[in-house]
């Protein structure tokens, strides 16, 4: 059986630096098992060069998601920032990017933790069906 297929949601303060963002992400990491496929984040923090040097430092993709596919994976999250709700009507960056990041039927295994003015979660990828002939 292969590894999950993880997808890690972030958020962060402006202005974080890139060693916080890679620090707080090797931290999840630690605590799931499985492969990361993709970082994920609202399209508001698309001018955030820590979170763009991250994911060039992990050899991964930085995918900035708009706010609707944020909201349409709300009902799923477990943390809620106030400030957030305020700003992005969503309860949480982190968890809803990893949510939605990860797709239909995709659930959260590690809620939202936070560091240094940043924020990560991660969900898995529902399993995808594969028939194999024997």
């Amino acid at each position: 059986m292969s590894a999950p297929r993880l997808a890690v949601g972030l958020g962060c303060r402006s202005g974080v630096s890139s060693d916080s963002v890679m620090a707080l992400i090797q931290d999840a990491c630690l605590r799931v098992e499985g492969e990361v496929i993709a970082l994920y984040t609202a399209e508001e923090k698309q001018a955030e060069p820590a979170l763009d040097e991250a994911a060039r430092r992990l050899g991964l993709p930085l995918v900035l998601l708009p706010r609707s596919m944020l909201k349409a994976a709300a009902s799923k999250a477990v943390s809620v920032s106030v400030r957030v709700l305020a700003l992005y009507s969503v309860p949480s960056i982190a968890e809803t990017a990893a949510l939605a990041g990860a797709g239909p039927g995709a659930r959260l295994v590690l809620p939202r933790i936070s560091a240094d003015g940043v924020t990560c979660a991660i969900a898995s990828c529902a399993p995808t069906s594969s028939w194999e002939g024997s």
